[in-house]
Order: structure tokens, then C-alpha cells, then sequence
């Protein structure tokens, strides 16, 4: 089950982009059971945004071209069409 999400922390005000062979669900409960990295900085994070893909390399790539746009507008724009 490929996807591409997006998590939103509101006690950050900031956005973490990934991809994931597992649902949504798992990977985000994986994150804050683990809590290293960036997710560590926050203790709650919400999914915003995710797109399943037929491939993992289909996932990982839409992850990195979100990453390239270094732009919180543009992913806010992303999460408010939501018909990608």
C-alpha cells in the first residue's frame, strides 16, 4: 500500500512530507512510538494529505518532488485541493 502523506504539527506550525509501504495509520503510530528525527521535535502530529500510488518508487517520488518545493504555501495549497 503505497502513499505519499503529509503530518501537521500544530505545537510546531510546520508540515513533515514522507512515504510509506504501510497505511497511513501504521506509519503515523510508528512515528510517535519511536519519536526520533524531525517527529521528535513534536508529540502530536496529524495526517493532512495522502495519495495512495500503484509503487513504492511511484510514492517516493511524488515525497521528493513535494520536498523540492521548500514552500509551506504550496503544500498548503496541495492540502486545500485535495483532488490531486
Amino acid at each position: 500500500m503505497p502513499f505519499c502523506y503529509i503530518l501537521y504539527s500544530k505545537s510546531l506550525g510546520s508540515y513533515y512530507v514522507g512515504s510509506t509501504s504501510l497505511t497511513v495509520e501504521e506509519r503515523l503510530y510508528r512515528l510517535l512510538q519511536m519519536h526520533k528525527g524531525y517527529t521528535a521535535k513534536a508529540k502530536y502530529w496529524m495526517v493532512v494529505f495522502s495519495k495512495y500510488f500503484e509503487t513504492n518508487e511511484e510514492a517516493r517520488k511524488r515525497e521528493c518532488e513535494i520536498k523540492s518545493w521548500k514552500s509551506k504555501r504550496m503544500i498548503e495549497r496541495l492540502i486545500g485541493s485535495s483532488t490531486e
